[in-house]
């Protein structure tokens, strides 16, 4: 890294470091950004990506995707195309020097918006679909305008409400002119291959405790069930299946976890229709029965 990227990055750690807790997540005053911190390297963790840009300022992540683990620190970026289960692993924080990274939400419309506004990059699109988390290099002017972002903290509410829009198109802009910009085009252009898996994702996302119909997916986006298929598992590295049944248990863990109720009561409310099976699965996905596991958070 540069030293003029150094010198921001520091800027950033040391406001951030002055304003929040290092622990844990932390949602800023902006709504679609906010911070996570750790104080120790963890184990892998299940989590829940959404359409975003996550940046590290301080320490080293793996992140675990299907049968691949990838490992990115404070000179690369990830980008999530869209809803996607993976595991997080934090490889370097210390209480001097805590892990932190920070975290930019959008939605595919912006990128859509933008790329209409803008000169179309000449590169032609590939057709077939891509995994849908995307590793890029951390340049200068991208880094500049997440920069600005943070510093906006230090603004008055209404300052903040009225510009984190613009700043957050420059970012989004700067992405597309970046290496990302094709992995953005092919998952926000409507016909492209990666747009209609990520409309599924989408659709499952809503109804996620209701009975999945492949065959009535694969008509809402003009596909086969087997291309559908094909194509999903390439996204996502899952099954439409398997990504039903990770949303079902991932949001049965907050309700345990959120809400005094019992283990019968959230395997009804995420779609489950056999408690038992329930409790198989989330014991497989969690490494733990949901028993232990609320008794654990009432402990």
């Amino acid at each position: 890294m540069d030293s003029n990227l150094s010198n921001l990055r520091s800027e950033m750690i040391d406001f951030i470091s002055s304003k929040y807790p290092l622990e844990g997540t932390v949602q800023s005053d902006i709504p679609n950004l906010d911070f996570f911190f750790s104080k120790t390297p963890t184990e892998l963790i299940n989590i829940m990506y959404e359409p975003s840009l996550c940046v590290i300022l301080q320490g080293h992540k793996a992140v675990g995707f299907g049968d691949e683990t990838l490992s990115y620190n404070t000179q690369e970026y990830l980008i999530s195309s869209t809803h996607l289960p993976a595991k997080m692993k934090i490889l370097e924080a210390s209480e001097a020097h805590p892990y932190m990274s920070l975290r930019i939400k959008f939605s595919l419309e912006d990128i859509y918006d933008l790329l209409k506004n803008t000169k179309p990059v000449e590169e032609k699109l590939d057709k077939n679909a891509q995994q849908g988390l995307y590793f890029g290099e951390m340049d200068t002017q991208l880094y500049e305008s997440i920069h600005r972002l943070i510093m906006l903290l230090k603004r008055s509410p209404e300052d903040i409400e009225y510009l984190y829009p613009l700043l957050t198109k420059e970012i989004l802009y700067n992405l597309v002119k970046s290496k990302g910009g094709n992995f953005l085009r092919k998952f926000s252009q409507v016909g492209t291959v990666s747009n209609k898996i990520t409309n599924v994702i989408t659709q499952i996302k809503d109804k996620f405790d209701e009975k999945l119909n492949i065959k009535e997916l694969a008509y809402s986006v003009d596909m086969s069930e087997s291309s559908l298929y094909q194509h999903f598992k390439t996204i996502t590295t899952m099954s439409p299946l398997q990504f039903q049944k990770n949303l079902r248990l991932e949001e049965a863990k907050q309700l345990l976890l959120l809400k005094n109720i019992e283990i019968s009561e959230a395997a009804f409310e995420v779609g489950y229709e056999s408690p038992s099976q329930f409790s198989r699965e989330f014991s497989r996905m969690f490494g733990s029965s949901p028993t232990a596991f609320k008794n654990s958070i009432q402990s």
